[in-house]
């Protein structure tokens, strides 16, 4: 199987093999790993379809950059005349009527989507133990979870089930899953990627991004994913440049630690070393490493969930068992329409935060929660700022520990809730983040290490990260 778009293009060259024989191999793939439970659809006639019209591009030398890149999509992303649900009851059986533009843009450049991946219902998890379509497991030890809420996009390029992939990150679903599977993940700055076509949970944190074995490939989705777009006003209109040149410099840079995470109490004492460890072979190629006062990481959390489910609570109104969707055979009149298919077609974590976020909405509580947490986002972004003044790069762990078994956290939100303490910051104050495959734990697990970069410079976190793993290899 093909890991990287380079080796791929090198055979297709050499006329080894095509795009067809490509994806066949992988559909058959994907059945014999099915127990994993990472795709919830494969596109056998529209992926084969595709890749056809790829061969003969590829042929009469018109091809796209991304040619014959086979891509899955999480289920929140909609691609037209197929169906997407968000691994919800809610919405079983609906088809989705356009494309997301991020869709659109992977078509165009001749990439091929080869199915929809199973995640966290409505992307509301960190496990993937949230779906209605079952749990995915990881492809390294089957009794841990994947992460989450992308848990099916981070296994289906772990397992080789597909080249690369797309999810979506709120606070972490990206970059937590590629963590706890081994793999690249990417969240760009909020506004660099369209949202147009994905399932919204909260809008002002959303993100699309890609899963890759590699730098170079998530470079490319993301150059490729990422420009103005008439349908989404929060995207933004900045030159995109190009993410997939970038090449490292010999400058010497500062990056910094931050001192409440990297002592953390929670952290892994092997996930800490490894940061240690980065730490000083940095040093020894001549950039400076400094650890640097963020006292803000306890109230990273609530502040997460405050907004979050907020925003959810909003955008959910639209799932209401009459224009689409799953509606209830046990309604009897408009109120029961309501009431039992929301109660029918939600799972309990989404229930959980629609109802937390309604609270934090109604009268007498908004100024306490919703108005406090957007004051405290607002310091959190301006002290962000205020460090990327001083840095270059903030380095630190992903996630606080590796992937844990399955069901071992299911009964504790809180402790759940905990898995994305060091990757939100990235989504409250809007930056480029991305988890790199850095680290291996005692226990046979890998880890991530995190690197976040100032608001649109994605192009230099590209280039730091490609270089960080050479260096490291």
């Amino acid at each position: 199987m093909y890991t990287t778009h380079s080796e791929l293009l090198k055979a297709l060259k050499a006329n080894s093999t095509t795009c067809v024989q490509v994806v066949k191999d992988y559909i058959a793939r994907i059945e014999e790993k099915k127990q994993l439970n990472a795709f919830l659809e494969v596109f056998n006639e529209s992926a084969i379809e595709k890749a056809q019209q790829v061969d003969v591009k590829i042929a009469s030398g018109t091809a796209g950059r991304l040619a014959g890149l086979v891509i899955g999509i999480k289920d929140n992303i909609c691609y037209e005349g197929h169906k997407v649900s968000a691994a919800s009851k809610i919405l079983d059986g609906f088809e989705s009527l356009y494309s997301a533009t991020a869709v659109e843009r992977l078509l165009a450049e001749d990439a091929i989507i080869i199915g929809r991946l199973n995640c966290d219902e409505f992307a509301m998890g960190s496990s993937n133990e949230n779906s209605s379509k079952g749990n995915v497991l990881n492809p390294i030890q089957e009794d841990k979870v994947p992460g989450g809420s992308s848990g099916g996009s981070a296994v289906a390029v772990a397992a080789k089930l597909c080249m690369a992939s797309l999810g979506s990150d709120t606070g972490g679903s990206i970059r937590q899953p590629a963590s706890f599977c081994g793999i690249v993940g990417m969240k760009p700055t909020y506004g660099r990627v369209s949202r147009w076509g994905l399932l919204a949970y909260a809008s002002s944190f959303d993100q699309i991004g890609p899963f890759t074995n590699s730098v170079e490939d998530a470079a490319l989705i993301t150059e490729i994913l990422s420009g103005k777009d008439k349908y989404d006003s929060t995207c933004s209109s900045k030159e995109v440049g190009g993410f997939s040149t970038a090449i490292y410099s010999d400058k010497k840079l500062r990056i910094g630690i931050p001192k409440q995470v990297i002592e953390s109490n929670g952290l892994n004492s092997e996930i800490k070393d490894r940061i240690i460890e980065i730490a000083d072979k940095l040093k020894e190629e001549g950039h400076t490493v400094e650890k640097f006062d963020f006292p803000y990481l306890d109230y990273m959390v609530p502040t997460y969930y405050v907004l979050t489910t907020a925003e959810a609570s909003s955008n959910f109104s639209r799932y209401d068992g009459v224009h689409f969707g799953y509606r209830s055979e046990n309604a009897t009149d408009i109120d029961s329409t309501y009431v039992l298919s929301r109660t029918e077609g939600f799972g309990e974590e989404v229930k959980r935060r629609i109802m937390l976020g309604t609270f934090v909405l109604s009268s007498g509580y908004y100024d306490a929660y919703y108005t406090k947490a957007m004051k405290v986002r607002r310091v959190i972004q301006d002290k962000t700022n205020e460090v990327f003044k001083n840095f270059d790069f903030v380095l630190g762990p992903t996630t606080p520990d590796t992937a844990f078994k399955i069901g071992e956290n299911v009964k504790d939100p809180i402790t759940m809730y905990l898995q994305d303490i060091f990757t939100v910051h990235a989504n409250i104050s809007g930056n480029p983040a991305i988890s790199l495959p850095l680290g291996s734990h005692s226990n046979g697990m890998p880890f991530g290490v995190q690197i976040m970069a100032k608001s649109f410079e994605e192009k230099q976190l590209f280039g730091f990260s490609d270089n960080l793993i050479k260096l490291l290899s």
